[in-house]
């Protein structure tokens, strides 16, 4: 009974623990500021930001949504492309060899420098922001879904081709399988970068969006509703992040289980 209750506390600090180390790093986020006298142009303290919060939230909560829509969309179309393409690529070496240094250097350009040209296709407002949340998280998918279609073990498909599998066999009974815990995986990576893609789309083109937001309170020199924009993309990732750790767990959590029985 008494290594239970400790097993009980021990869980119970950590559940506490990421509330723990946000609440001490705002405090001594706002005792720095008061103790060095720091312009809020330059760094507002976390209660200046709560006041933005209060002050401008209608305009935040509008924003927020778009955002959030758009990351969303962009992150969707993402995963539909990403996983076709990756299996696509993980079905042949001759596919992978051709069209993996292709995506290589289309990912290697500065997703900043391909907005402009999306402005000029679609116009300023959504459809740009959609396209570069897409474009940003398109890629670790495609490369986690081949990799896991890539590292069968020759063994493994020798002796499948010896019982008399086909290779459209291989590929859905142990290749598609195997491949699913790198997918799943990646996209804790690729929702992150879609909320990246869009606000790099909402800041350089758009009318609205968090992006947009955080733009025009900088040139107003409003530097707390600047980082209010912050907390919420903050926010927004982490809650996204959690729902796909969350399917991770659910949709693979077998690929994990001897791992969790070794902690």
């Amino acid at each position: 009974m008494i290594i239970d209750g400790k097993a009980k506390r021990g869980i119970n600090w950590i559940g506490l623990a990421p509330w723990i180390y946000t609440i001490g790093l705002f405090v001594i986020w706002e005792a720095a500021v008061w103790i060095f006298n720091i312009r809020p142009v330059i760094l507002p303290a976390p209660s200046a930001i709560i006041e933005a919060l209060y002050k401008y939230w209608p305009a935040i909560q509008r924003h927020s949504i778009q955002t959030l829509f758009t990351t969303t969309l962009g992150f969707g179309l993402a995963v539909v492309g990403g996983l076709a393409l990756g299996l696509l690529v993980g079905w042949s070496r001759m596919i992978y060899a051709g069209l993996y240094p292709l995506m290589v250097g289309f990912n290697a350009i500065p997703k900043v420098a391909v907005v402009p040209i999306l402005v000029i296709w679609f116009g300023i407002g959504t459809i740009p922001a959609i396209l570069t949340a897409f474009l940003i998280a398109f890629f670790p998918i495609v490369v986690n879904v081949a990799t896991g279609l890539a590292t069968i073990e020759p063994e493994t498909e020798d002796v499948l081709r010896a019982l008399g599998a086909k290779k459209m066999d291989i590929m859905l009974k142990v290749g598609i399988p195997r491949s699913m815990p790198y997918f799943f995986g990646s996209l804790k990576v690729a929702i992150t970068l879609a909320f990246v893609g869009s606000v790099i789309s909402e800041t350089i083109a758009a009318n609205s969006g968090l992006g947009y937001m955080m733009a025009a309170a900088q040139s107003q020199f409003n530097v707390p509703l600047v980082f209010a924009g912050l907390i919420m993309l903050a926010v927004e990732g982490i809650i996204m992040y959690a729902l796909m750790a969350w399917l991770e767990q659910r949709m693979t959590g077998w690929a994990h289980r001897s791992q969790l029985g070794n902690a």
